[in-house]
């Protein structure tokens, strides 16, 4: 029976969102602190990439093994053991003394990073059981994750300022400390009491799987089409085989692959991965025409992308309470129609007019996309048993994190396609870093004379933008076709209902 959550839950919900928002922010302010930091530790190029990314590798490469790890000792349990290697991480980080030691901590804040959303969502679908109240809690947990993305950049701009790089890495101390103190008084715990133990060997094989395949996508979407990347998706793909044929075999697996047979699950994980794919790629190509094309610094980069991240929240917030009226199928077919009308007016933007259309395209784009965020994970969570509930979390944010990667590959190496036939390199100017990027023409420019890096840049961001342009009408279209699909295959779905116990056996979907 569905049982009204009370104030107890809605407190609990503020606790679990807290450290959502300070972590949020703690991922986005290296961006701005890596200068900084890379000029004290001494870090070479390639070591300043894996501070970048080691943390996403990790976060992704362990989403599966830690939601299914809560479903089985405890969602709480595994929450706070998470929070606390989190807090101890990042201390570890903000005194490192050399590169490596920052790697490292950066691997190990990634490993505890990956309990965080599983077991969070998990614990929403325990404390929220009445459908409209759980995409509530959900809409305001998504909500605090974009605040902390928009404000990232602004508190980084302010802590760079007044304190040393490392402060930047202790913003989730507070939250975490907190999190451990009233955790166990606040929040329920939760852990499927038939579960066994975990498959070591299903373990290493979804690592071996994944983090070759975000690895690869991420050397694809920066350096172009290459042997090595190439060779480490298609690896990661046959480790991926391997893996499923295991856990088909496996009474106890450690990814229970029937939640796919739900439809309402499958189409809802899609939608979130193919939505993600292309709508996530344009923030990268925004960010770089705030700051290559109109010379802003990041903290103005930063403000301009303010009313994007309000478009979110605001959606986010109000998704769940429209379902009130309109099915979710709808909502989020007709968000992201909304998407498409953002992306088109990105698509009409120029490199010197064009800052008012981004900045209004981007947050159309992201007002558009509030539904698909919010009721997307809601039906992912909600439609699977209870007992695989922080598994069906943690597939929900693998779909993200490998539909980011795929369309930052994608729709990154169409734009460098086009940057690259467009540009036009003036005599004298060596042309080859030039014509890699829009940045590595920004390079060249400041080391050439006026009278040749003013045309080169002209020129540079001519094509940047048609690069870009590029992107959002191919991501525009695909967007039309993917809102098609989920408006047809969710159609019959309310209001995302928790299955209950007896569902441990998912009937097969129709055709």
């Amino acid at each position: 029976m569905e049982t009204r959550a009370g104030r107890r839950e809605w407190v609990g919900l503020a606790v679990l969102a807290l450290p959502t928002l300070l972590v949020s922010i703690d991922v986005f302010v290296l961006l701005l602190a890596l200068p900084r930091l890379s000029t004290d530790l001494d870090a070479s190029s390639t070591e300043q990439l894996w501070i970048m990314d080691v943390y996403g590798f990790m976060v992704a490469g362990f989403l599966i093994t830690m939601g299914t790890l809560g479903d089985r000792i405890g969602r709480r349990r595994l929450l706070l053991i998470g929070a606390a290697g989190f807090g101890a991480a990042s201390v570890l980080a903000a005194y490192s003394t050399s590169a490596p030691m920052l790697i490292a901590a950066r691997a190990l804040l990634g490993i505890a990073g990956a309990t965080l959303a599983p077991s969070t969502l998990g614990l929403i679908s325990n404390m929220f059981t009445v459908p409209r109240q759980r995409a509530t809690a959900i809409g305001v947990w998504m909500a605090c994750f974009m605040g902390g993305a928009a404000l990232g950049p602004l508190v980084a701009g302010v802590m760079l300022n007044h304190f040393w790089w490392g402060s930047v890495f202790l913003l989730g101390v507070p939250a975490m400390v907190l999190l451990l103190a009233v955790g166990p008084v606040l929040l329920p715990e939760y852990r499927d009491a038939a579960a066994g133990r975990i498959d070591l060997p299903s373990v290493a094989l979804s690592l071996a799987a994944i983090l070759p395949v975000v690895y690869g996508l991420k050397e694809l979407a920066r350096g172009g089409w290459a042997p090595l990347p190439l060779a480490a998706v298609v690896a990661g793909a046959v480790f991926g085989r391997i893996f499923v044929r295991r856990q088909r075999r496996l009474a106890d697996p450690l990814l229970d692959l029937r939640l796919f047979a739900r439809r309402e699950f499958s189409a809802a994980l899609g939608s979130m991965m193919f939505g993600t794919m292309l709508m996530g790629a344009i923030m990268m190509f925004i960010a770089q025409y705030f700051q290559l094309v109109h010379g802003l610094s990041p903290l103005r980069s930063g403000l301009c992308m303010l009313p994007g991240m309000g478009g979110s929240l605001v959606s986010f917030l109000a998704s769940p309470h429209l379902t009130r009226w309109v099915r979710p199928a709808y909502l989020i077919g007709g968000g992201m129609i909304v998407s498409v009308g953002g992306l088109l007016l990105i698509a009409q933007a120029g490199p010197v007019s064009g800052l008012a259309a981004v900045m209004t395209g981007f947050a159309v784009t992201n007002l558009g996309a509030g539904p698909m965020v919010t009721l997307g994970t809601d039906l992912v969570v909600g439609s699977a048993p209870k007992a695989r509930a922080s598994s069906a979390g943690a597939l929900n944010e693998t779909s993200g994190e490998f539909g980011f990667a795929l369309g930052i590959a994608a729709l990154g190496s169409a734009g460098t396609a086009v940057y690259r036939d467009r540009i036009v390199v003036p005599g004298g100017v060596p042309a080859g870093e030039a014509r890699d990027s829009l940045a590595g023409a920004v390079a060249v420019a400041g080391r050439v004379p006026a009278r040749l890096g003013a045309p080169l840049l002209d020129s540079a961001r001519a094509a940047f933008m048609s690069g870009m342009q590029a992107a959002a009408v191919i991501s525009a279209v695909l967007l039309v076709v993917v809102a098609v699909v989920v408006a047809t295959l969710l159609r019959h779905t309310g209001a995302a209902q928790a299955h209950p116990e007896a569902a441990d056996e998912p009937e097969p979907a129709r055709a």
